[in-house]
């Protein structure tokens, strides 16, 4: 049996606002904006590439704006995902990675991964409510 993660729910406060961070500023494809009457709105949206979809909207979730936490983007080169993300008008955190790699204690370094191994290179973000997300870099091209 395959259970496949479809949608996850990001609370916000102002749904028209988030619609345009995460369409225009993060490129998520709108799939979708769905409001039947006043109390109810579903909005949902995909990340180029992906098979998870993200929604906001009114009447979906009783969470607080903003308290979401540990959402992740995987990127085959995050030097290019964060220019483009900056170049959206994204505030996006320097690079890190992982330090030491092989027995990673929590610790981190500046800049990305020297080896541009999967998993160890990181940036971060916030949406306009605060849900926070992270970045990762998998799959770097190598020659």
């Amino acid at each position: 049996m395959e259970f496949k993660l479809e949608v996850v729910v990001v609370p916000v406060r102002d749904v028209d606002r988030s619609l345009v961070f995460y369409t225009e500023q993060l490129g998520f494809c709108l799939d979708v904006d769905y409001a039947p009457n006043p109390g109810f709105r579903v909005v949902q949206m995909t990340p180029p590439g992906s098979a998870c979809s993200v929604q906001i909207g009114v009447g979906i979730s009783d969470a607080a704006p903003g308290s979401v936490r540990g959402l992740y983007l995987v990127v085959s080169d995050i030097e290019q995902a964060r220019a483009d993300l900056v170049a959206g008008g994204v505030a996006v955190g320097e690079i890190r990675h992982k330090s030491p790699v092989g027995s990673w204690q929590g610790g981190f370094e500046p800049g990305v991964h020297a080896e541009r191994l999967d998993y160890a290179s990181f940036a971060e973000f916030a949406d306009p409510d605060g849900n926070r997300w992270t970045v990762q870099e998998v799959g770097f091209p190598r020659s």
